[in-house]
């Protein structure tokens, strides 16, 4: 689907899955109208002819003929507004299946200048009014117009100074609609963005809520919370205030309408020339015209709240910070894990440059190290090789191959990270573990726990590897989440280890093990070690200072102490 298309012909594109029911909805709405615009004519000819001729039998067929028309209504009208309002969960589900496949393909540059909260309301609050959009949207409209069209006719075969009379409004009650639609819009799209800022606020502050009562600053995060849902509730007072205007101008149109008219058919009446049945014809007529106006001003609040939404899904779905494969991107099921950079330069969003000309030249099998100050770019340059970035100008190649041209999931598989801030799902360890390769067997997931020392706590815990971690593993230690990922990581056995200051959060003696466990992992694979504890990567088979956008120094530990530079610099403070 192309989504630089007009926004209604993307709108409609979702019909196409479901256009059965779409259809079948659309044929019973349709019946719904038919037999409320003929009700009025029948009416008048009981009452003009079988009633004042007292045929009793003729009348009651009638009646019952009726009545079964009626069931068919009931049953059309069960229809419309069971299947219908279903297909319009289809069409919103179907937006949301795509909107959430949109933004896990973003790159990490997306979700660096995006805040959570925002993206969920655009995933949940902002697809909801376009289930009543998608399936009261076209019929509305569809039955409205021939409603209208079906009474005007109808009610010039009666009187049609009458029809002149009713349909003379309708031009003033379109105006009234048209006026207002912008307004409304407007005023729709603000409260969906005070939404959104409710619940970006609402994330932060629930996710910060161990800091938020460690520094005691409750009465900060109310008043921030409070800012926000004061804006919310202004703009949804403007929101209220346009459009019960909106609805009072239109109530007191029909009821003017209905007025005129019982005043000019009892003018008629009285003059002789227009009957009492004409006129109870002419007042259903009335009752059936309004219902349509209803709808169609029903649609325009709908519309303008659905569109609101559905032009922030488009403003996503138009997003496109995903990383691309070149046409001719090949499969790399085993990587052997020579990496080369190449004159590589990388900022954040086109501003700030993080990487300047960096050339390395990293060999299959070896442990390579990364050490420098906070913030110099060690990080980056590990998070470019899974292209988790793009980087802005130069190469990077594994094996040989551009990483361009090399298929995302295929390069991506070859490569374990375990980073220093662990992110656990919500779920069981057992889970968690078996995220490094979905649908391992209980016995892989214990031997990876086992490799990771964390089997024993596990052992420990009351439901064992069913032990639920809470969100973000919060009822586990910092050593026992990082030792969750380490087994995450283990059970993908992958080619190419990124070990992001991986045993930060373990005690000296638990770390011992892990490094232990370590080697042994890395023993024929390519381990990138990013590090600030020097004593953990003295062992490398190289180390690369990286300081000031690039590599400062490059060397075995015992070469760089002879250089007497930086990374001397760096370890006689740490021994110190």
């Amino acid at each position: 689907m192309n989504y630089n298309d007009k926004p209604l012909k993307i709108f409609f594109a979702y019909y196409k899955p479901h256009l059965h029911i779409f259809i079948a909805d659309m044929v019973c709405a349709l019946m719904i109208a038919v037999i409320d615009v003929t009700f009025p004519i029948v009416t008048r000819y009981l009452l003009n002819t079988f009633i004042p001729q007292g045929k009793m039998q003729l009348f009651f067929i009638i009646i019952a003929a009726i009545l079964g028309i009626y069931c068919i209504r009931w049953v059309c009208t069960w229809f419309v507004n069971y299947w219908g309002h279903y297909f319009g969960v289809k069409v919103e589900t179907d937006m949301r299946h795509d909107v959430f496949k949109k933004l896990e393909s973003q790159s990490f540059s997306f979700f660096d200048t995006h805040l959570t909260g925002h993206l969920m309301s655009r995933v949940t609050n902002d697809l909801f009014e376009i289930t009543e959009l998608a399936h009261h949207g076209p019929e509305d409209v569809m039955t409205s117009v021939l409603t209208l069209l079906g009474s005007f006719i109808l009610l010039l075969r009666i009187r049609w100074e009458l029809a002149v009379i009713v349909f003379a409004f309708l031009p003033v009650i379109l105006v009234i609609t048209i006026i207002s639609r912008r307004r409304l819009s407007e005023t729709s799209r603000r409260v969906k963005e005070k939404t959104s800022m409710i619940n970006g606020v609402l994330e932060n502050s629930l996710t910060g809520i161990r800091v938020t009562q460690g520094f005691t600053n409750e009465k900060i995060e109310l008043s921030k919370f409070d800012d926000n849902n004061e804006l919310y509730k202004t703009s949804k007072k403007t929101f209220y205030h346009t459009m019960s205007t909106f609805y009072a101008n239109v109530e007191f149109s029909t009821a003017l309408l209905t007025l005129m008219v019982f005043a000019f058919g009892g003018y008629f009446i009285m003059k002789g020339t227009m009957t009492v049945s004409d006129l109870v014809a002419a007042n259903l007529f009335v009752a059936v015209f309004t219902a349509p106006v209803r709808k169609l001003v029903f649609f325009v609040e709908q519309y303008s709240t659905g569109m609101a939404g559905f032009k922030r899904f488009l403003e996503i779905m138009r997003t496109d910070t995903s990383i691309k494969e070149a046409p001719d991107a090949v499969e790399l099921l085993s990587a052997r894990g020579n990496i080369s950079f190449k004159d590589v330069c990388f900022s954040y969003n086109d501003k700030s440059t993080v990487l300047e000309n960096v050339n390395l030249e990293i060999k299959a099998g070896q442990k390579f190290a990364f050490v420098g100050a906070s913030g110099g770019g060690k990080s980056t340059i590990c998070n470019l090789i899974p292209r988790f970035y793009e980087i802005t100008s130069g190469s990077i190649y594994l094996d040989g191959i551009d990483l361009k041209k090399i298929k995302l999931e295929n390069l991506r598989k070859q490569i374990g990270t375990v980073q220093q801030d662990v992110f656990l799902f919500a779920g069981t360890i057992k889970e968690n573990i078996a995220y490094g390769k979905p649908g391992a067997s209980d016995e892989e997931i214990i031997q990876a726990a086992k490799r990771a020392e964390i089997h024993d706590d596990i052992m420990k815990m009351s439901d064992g590897y069913d032990t639920v971690v809470g969100e973000r593993g919060l009822k586990l230690s910092g050593g026992q989440k990082q030792r969750v990922s380490i087994a995450r990581c283990f059970l993908k056995n992958p080619p190419i280890l990124i070990l992001d200051e991986a045993t930060s959060a373990l005690d000296t003696a638990t770390e011992v093990k892990i490094q232990n466990a370590f080697d042994a992992l890395a023993k024929g694979r390519t381990t990138l070690v990013i590090a600030h504890r020097l004593s953990t990567i003295k062992n490398a088979d190289m180390i690369a200072v990286v300081d000031g956008k690039n590599i400062e120094e490059y060397g075995t530990h015992e070469q760089l102490l002879a250089l007497n530079g930086k990374y001397a610099q760096l370890w006689n403070n740490q021994v110190m």
